[in-house]
């Protein structure tokens, strides 16, 4: 594996690849990679000929007063975990330097417009813009034909996939399903903060979408009466906060009243102390 820190490094490697005749895949990540950014990478080595692996804490998608200082940073662990899975042709691990040269807040931003008005985008001022800004760079710079993400952080998988068609970028995007626990709960990097009191609650997540689901199998329609059962099953935790339980549009993420026939995304938010877990489930109504 290749570890490369500049932009200009990046480009040349991803530009002689593609003159290589490569399909260039990007899988990109905040580091402290586990069992979910794994599958992403062995997903993006099935479609691609030569697959970089990014790793950025991306200052500009943390708002203020979130753990950007206290987000683990394990390079050296990270590349140990690819290497275990047969390793990667690059991984581009830029300083924030690198990817803002001319400091922060940057003067080149992408807008996400309605598409960050609900769910997360309610409650994280800026962060969707911050995402999308980051990888927009980290595709200027990996030149990838396909980017694979997941299924976990819904709303920022569909504001990808609408920005990389209206700005005509030419890359696939792929998504994969959320990886989980054996109880559950959606695997992410911050479940390392739970203690264990915490963590045995925090599957609630995982068993609130999995309720709303089995309610749509059996023909419930009124979002009202879903988004209560939802709250419920997590006020059944005592260590657990909400912060939202929602369903949407699964294309504009706009809220909803009832169940027509379509796509549809229920999600949750939910605080144990400072940590912060997400997770949802796609709601398909046939016609």
């Amino acid at each position: 594996m290749e570890l490369i820190h500049a932009i200009a490094a990046m480009q040349a490697v991803a530009d002689a690849a593609r003159d290589k005749g490569k399909r260039l895949g990007l899988v990109p990540t905040m580091g402290a990679l586990h069992r979910g950014h794994l599958a992403l990478v062995r997903e993006a080595k099935k479609k691609a000929d030569h697959v970089t692996v990014s790793i950025f804490v991306n200052p500009t998608q943390f708002a203020p007063g979130e753990d950007y200082e206290e987000y683990p940073r394990t390079l050296e662990a990270d590349v140990e975990a690819l290497e275990s899975i047969g390793g990667v042709d690059v991984v581009f691990a830029p300083s924030a330097e690198e990817m803002y040269p001319f400091g922060l807040p940057p003067f080149a931003t992408v807008g996400v417009r309605d598409l960050g008005r609900h769910l997360c985008g309610a409650f994280r001022e800026g962060h969707f813009e911050g995402v999308t800004s980051v990888v927009t760079r980290l595709f200027l710079a990996c030149r990838p034909d396909i980017a694979v993400f997941g299924q976990k952080d819904a709303q920022q998988l569909a504001i990808l996939k609408r920005m990389t068609a209206e700005l005509g970028f030419g890359i696939e995007i792929i998504r994969h399903p959320i990886v989980r626990e054996e109880d559950g709960l959606a695997i992410s990097s911050r479940n390392r903060y739970l203690n264990p009191a915490e963590r045995k609650q925090a599957p609630v997540l995982s068993q609130a979408v999995r309720s709303v689901s089995k309610q749509v199998e059996t023909g419930e329609r009124d979002v009202a009466a879903l988004i209560d059962a939802m709250q419920q099953i997590v006020a059944s935790a005592p260590l657990a906060r909400l912060q939202y339980a929602e369903i949407v549009d699964a294309e504009n993420l706009q809220p909803v009243e009832t169940l027509q026939p379509g796509r549809y995304l229920a999600a949750l938010a939910v605080f144990f102390d400072g940590t912060r877990l997400i997770d949802n489930t796609t709601l398909e109504i046939a016609q």
